[in-house]
């Protein structure tokens, strides 16, 4: 039986306060809270957690604090299968603290993070390298730069695979970011990444240039407009194709990202052809929206074959 780790985890697991409101509250009007949950995100950690979730064996690398919250993380990482034994504990109190404010009308949602937050990061020398190669897939979120450069460049120097969730963002990509993108095999990105890195608008004209920077497979989430896939051509098979979004009553986009990384890392862990990546992952993301809270509502297998089958091209 192989032993190796299916997928190793290097980034974020964050405590979320999530609080849905009709408005976001004033000094003077406070009112307009509607439901509130303590929930569990971070990118790559929620990634790991679903990956898990989907029988995939899985460990995650990030700090950890001393305090009732830091145990918290631990635990819930652990209850969906996630080997936290490389989480690299920090003194005083946990920092991965963000309050989520989510509209109720839209499912849109702005973030508070605590302050100190991901002021310790993981340093390179407290990385394990053989755990790290010990997995075929390294799944990233950009943060613990140096440590996390330095895990890609090890598993690409073993052979394995190197994903990085590259965030949406509406600024220039600066150079750390631009030299992880170097040692990445499958890079996933939000709005606006693949432009700001490339220089490009055109979806596909960004897709093409980010191909040129290193990876083999771009991947780029657009929200409701679904997603957008181009790859290096293999066999002479359309290397570009677009996915369309799931059409489901949505409730909070909290984590849909992460959610549509870690289920991303179960196709691509299973040998899945690039459409079937895409497809499930968001079906499993448009699932996740239709519940409260990041980590909540992690729908199962069937669950998301059926929507798939329901919604065969997906709706816009």
């Amino acid at each position: 039986m192989d032993s190796r780790l299916d997928v190793v985890g290097l980034g974020l697991a964050i405590v979320d306060v999530v609080l849905r409101v009709e408005r976001m509250p004033l000094w003077d009007d406070p009112r307009g809270l509607l439901d509130f949950t303590l929930a569990d995100g971070g990118p790559a950690g929620t990634a790991c957690y679903v990956a898990s979730t989907f029988g995939l064996r899985t460990g995650f690398v990030d700090t950890v604090g001393e305090d009732d919250l830091g145990e918290h993380r631990r635990r819930s990482l652990e209850r969906a299968g996630v080997d936290t034994s490389r989480l690299v504990p920090r003194e005083g109190p946990e920092d991965h603290v963000v309050v989520v404010y989510v509209d109720a009308a839209t499912g849109e949602r702005v973030f508070s993070f605590r302050r100190g937050f991901l002021s310790r990061p993981v340093d390179v020398a407290e990385l394990d390298r053989e755990y790290i190669e010990s997995a075929r897939i390294l799944h990233l979120d950009g943060s613990h730069g140096a440590a996390a450069l330095a895990a890609a460049r090890w598993m690409k120097e073993s052979g394995g695979t190197v994903v990085l969730d590259a965030a949406a963002t509406s600024h220039e990509v600066l150079e750390p970011a631009r030299t992880l993108v170097a040692e990445t095999d499958v890079l996933i990105c939000g709005s606006g990444f693949a432009p700001n890195l490339t220089g490009e608008d055109d979806v596909w004209r960004a897709g093409r240039a980010a191909l040129d920077l290193g990876p083999r497979v771009v991947v780029q989430t657009e929200g409701r407009r679904g997603s957008y896939t181009v790859a290096r051509p293999s066999d002479g098979r359309d290397a570009e194709f677009h996915t369309p979004a799931f059409d489901v009553e949505v409730v909070d986009t909290t984590g849909a990202g992460d959610t549509f990384h870690g289920a991303y890392l179960v196709g691509l862990a299973r040998g899945w052809d690039l459409e079937r990546c895409a497809s499930f992952s968001s079906a499993v993301a448009a699932l996740h929206c239709t519940v409260l809270g990041n980590r909540r509502g992690i729908p199962s297998m069937d669950e998301a074959e059926a929507l798939m089958a329901a919604q065969p091209a997906g709706k816009l």
